[in-house]
């Protein structure tokens, strides 16, 4: 389902079912070895999709372990993204001299509630959430909105080290090219000279699932 909406150039696995513990490397496993049982399922799915992901790219797999936030650390040469939900688990990966960062996130395709939209969404954008109800009452935009920041946190903080909130960014939703444009409030990193003021994103939903995804591109190295 992801393959939809990421860019050229990057790979994906993704699963509606459960891989067990017993399928990671022993230095996965560790990292789960106190948590509770749900936690352990989906950290050993995300991780089985990621290993897949890997072989895709032409790479052996190996352990994809946790940074000091919480954060997957890819292989060297690799950039990429885990995310899961009730009912589907997935990872996206890419060549890193191409894609500098990558963010995908599953929601289930339901209504947020509205004490976690006023949270997710300015006021500006609540706006746009009604209106766009108004016109599109079949997609929950509040839910969509909320996993297009997911995504677009996951792509910004390999980028900045740093975590945003939900005010750092202001994002339109597109919903005739199921796409959304997110405008930052907060100083970004360089690439190609320029400040990274605005990333891009695309979206779908399928059998029940919503799924977003930010890519941002690699700077370009001149040749001398």
């Amino acid at each position: 389902m992801i393959e939809e909406i990421l860019p050229p150039g990057t790979v994906s696995a993704d699963t509606r079912g459960e891989f067990p513990p017993e399928l990671l490397f022993a230095g996965e496993r560790a990292l789960i070895r106190d948590a509770v049982e749900e936690r352990r399922r989906e950290f050993a799915t995300a991780r089985v999709c990621a290993h897949r992901a890997l072989a895709a790219l032409g790479r052996a797999a190996e352990p994809v372990l946790t940074g000091r936030r919480g954060e997957p650390l890819w292989p060297d040469g690799t950039t990429g993204s885990l995310t899961h939900c009730e009912g589907y688990r997935g990872a996206a990966l890419a060549p890193a001299d191409r894609w500098r960062a990558l963010g995908i996130d599953a929601e289930p395709h339901l209504a947020l509630p509205p004490d976690v939209t006023r949270e997710a969404a300015s006021a500006a954008e609540r706006e746009q959430l009604r209106e766009l109800a108004r016109r599109h009452p079949g997609t929950h935009w509040g839910r969509l909105l909320f996993s297009a920041k997911e995504s677009l946190f996951k792509a910004w903080s390999p980028l900045t080290h740093r975590t945003l909130d939900f005010g750092s960014a202001e994002l339109e939703l597109d919903p005739s090219a199921r796409s959304f444009t997110a405008r930052m409030r907060i100083p970004g990193p360089v690439l190609d000279g320029r400040p990274l003021t605005e990333l891009t994103g695309r979206w779908t939903v399928a059998d029940g699932i919503l799924l977003t995804a930010v890519a941002v591109r690699a700077p370009v190295r001149h040749r001398s």
